[in-house]
């Protein structure tokens, strides 16, 4: 046997000693190596918190988009009832206000978490996107069953299907549909960057598209100011409508003015309101022993659909407190009848 055969044999056996060592130090190696990723992909509060915060910021959003498409359409299709009713002012400056706010922050949150599933694609699996992502994708899913089933319902019981209804029907639609195709093509990982784009663009028109309706319908924030006013000034004639009234009710006679029923009112009154926007006294004119006018400056006249308000005391005659543009006084009349002259006692 020669030295050469016996290096050659000793050199194999090294190598077959060495080589499951090296497979198992690779194998090793992959392990730590698969193991520091796994630690690496666990959800950090960054994650946590990024991924609620875009789920609260599109809820919030998305709840204040439909309650401004529903004041909108209920002020340019107001519902027309018999009798008195009070609907108040369809104001869009909250649901403006926190959709102009969250819907940006919204926008960049699902920036911040794309850029990062691009560098750490594994991030999607996570559990808290899984989580928030099938949870809003339950939700939108009962509301689009919900709004189809409302839908089919009137038509079944054969009630009114009116324009109101159904522009409301379809806002709900469009939105929920719009949230649920966009998370199941996140679920079945097909959302492209380029889907992601077409989506922000869809989303980024139809919010600037219902905030300009919005203020076309129901007017500029100057105007909606102005109506503001109109407002406080009748919420000021009824209240002064009140103090004639108790007025009467002790004294039995008008009071010549309203510091006249001020003094007698004076242990439950401090004060007589006055004009918000001019800082002026509202006028107030006897006419007869039971009339008289109440009197103020209007910015907008009022919508006899929207704006009717019942009379504070039915007995005394119809009033609807609504009013035209300008100066305008509401008569009033009390019914001597409900206010009897109490009896002395003998």
């Amino acid at each position: 046997m020669s030295f050469a055969y016996l290096k050659n044999q000793m050199t194999g056996l090294s190598r077959l000693q060495i080589l499951p060592y090296g497979v198992h130090f690779q194998n090793k190696t992959s392990r730590v190596k698969m193991s520091f990723m796994d630690t690496q992909t666990k959800t950090t509060a960054k994650d946590f918190f990024i991924n609620l915060g875009a789920i609260v910021a599109l809820y919030t959003t998305v709840v204040n988009l439909i309650n401004l498409l529903f004041s909108v359409i209920n002020s340019a299709y107001p519902q027309i009832t018999n009798g008195y009713n009070y609907y108040g002012t369809q104001s869009i400056s909250w649901p403006v206000a926190t959709v102009i706010i969250f819907f940006p922050t919204f926008l960049l949150l699902m920036w911040l978490l794309s850029k990062d599933y691009a560098v750490n694609p594994e991030k999607q699996n996570s559990g808290i996107h899984k989580w928030l992502t099938y949870i809003t994708l339950f939700i939108s899913g009962l509301t689009i069953a919900g709004d189809l089933i409302t839908v089919l319902y009137y038509f079944i019981d054969g009630q009114e299907l009116t324009t109101r209804f159904l522009l409301k029907v379809l806002v709900l639609l469009i939105i929920v549909s719009g949230i649920f195709s966009y998370y199941l093509y996140d679920v079945l990982g097909k959302l492209t960057p380029k889907k992601r784009n077409i989506y922000r663009l869809v989303s980024i028109v139809i919010i600037a598209g219902s905030i300009t309706w919005g203020f076309s319908v129901l007017g500029s924030p100057r105007t909606q100011q102005l109506i503001k006013y109109d407002e406080e000034k009748v919420s000021d004639l009824m209240n002064i409508n009140n103090f004639i009234t108790n007025f009467y009710q002790i004294q039995h006679v008008l009071p010549n003015s309203l510091g006249e029923s001020l003094t007698v009112l004076n242990s439950n009154y401090s004060t007589i309101p006055t004009d918000p926007q001019t800082h002026q006294s509202y006028e107030y004119n006897k006419i007869r022993n039971t009339t008289y006018n109440l009197c103020a400056e209007f910015n907008k006249a009022s919508d006899n659909k929207t704006k009717q308000t019942p009379p504070m005391y039915p007995y005394d005659g119809i009033n609807t407190w609504t009013h035209p543009a300008g100066h305008f006084c509401f008569t009033q009349t009390i019914n001597p009848n409900m206010y009897t002259k109490p009896v002395p006692m003998r």
